[in-house]
């Protein structure tokens, strides 16, 4: 069996917008990595300790960006706006198609 590895923020399908994509941009919101790791070549496990490391920066704040502190929160919007305007420059929607 064969291990995948993440393509990376950059290459990732819908501009990071997906799963993988958002672990990688709240990891640079919460400083656990810099801004300059895409992940790219990261395997499931690197992947998932990652996830990991995220979800306990999050749970302080039940997971809810409207309750970050003011400089998490400009962090959050900064980082997801720019990750937004790539994915709409890519052609990713955010409208649901019938069958989502």
């Amino acid at each position: 069996m064969n291990e995948q590895f993440y393509v990376g923020i950059n290459e990732d399908i819908h501009g990071g917008l997906t799963h993988l994509g958002r672990i990688v941009i709240d990891a640079w919101i919460f400083g656990i990595l810099p801004e300059s790791e895409t992940c790219a070549g990261w395997s499931q496990s690197q992947m998932q300790n990652l996830y990991e490391k995220v979800y306990a920066a999050w749970e302080p704040y039940a997971h809810l960006p409207s309750r970050l502190p003011a400089d998490l929160q400009q962090r959050h919007i900064k980082l997801y706006s720019q990750i937004i305007n790539v994915a709409k420059s890519k052609g990713w929607n955010a409208e649901l198609g019938e069958d989502d």
